[in-house]
């Protein structure tokens, strides 16, 4: 492992710890030469998911995308990171244990919306605007209106 401070390859690992979805696991390293700390995260790689958009386009799964369409939708709300992060790995989680390696934007957009709807609803609100691409406040209307059923 390269020194992100100093770029020396010279590294010892001070602390191992597994993740709490037990997936990850968090090194902490210490650089011999400079003596600084860093963290570095190993994850097992996956194969690649493939996102089929509405449009038919195909791209790779991004969980940084993800992600930060998470946040966007959740931003002064009482949502936490650590909450959004979790979101994330459920549902790529979910996403691999499907039988086909390709999944519709679609279907990934009704998985966050779900447990947006659980936990805040202004943020599955704003999500909903965008996922469902309301167009007018009749849009809006009829969401809210499904939601305080």
């Amino acid at each position: 492992m390269k020194c992100p401070y100093c770029g020396s390859k010279e590294t010892e690992v001070v602390e191992t710890r597994d993740s709490d979805d037990l997936e990850t696991i968090r090194r902490r390293r210490a650089c011999l030469k400079c003596e600084k700390r860093f963290t570095t995260y190993e994850r097992v790689e996956n194969i690649n998911l493939v996102v089929i958009k509405k449009d038919g386009r195909r791209e790779q799964f991004n969980r940084d995308k993800l992600k930060s369409g998470i946040i966007r939708s959740s931003e002064k709300t009482k949502i936490s990171l650590d909450k959004i992060e979790k979101i994330v790995v459920d549902i790529e989680r979910e996403l691999r244990t499907l039988d086909s390696i390709e999944v519709e934007s679609k279907k990934i957009g009704h998985m966050v919306a779900q447990r947006l709807k659980k936990l805040d609803k202004v943020a599955y609100i704003r999500f909903s605007s965008v996922f469902k691409r309301f167009v007018d406040v009749e849009d809006f209307e009829k969401e809210v209106k499904k939601l305080i059923k």
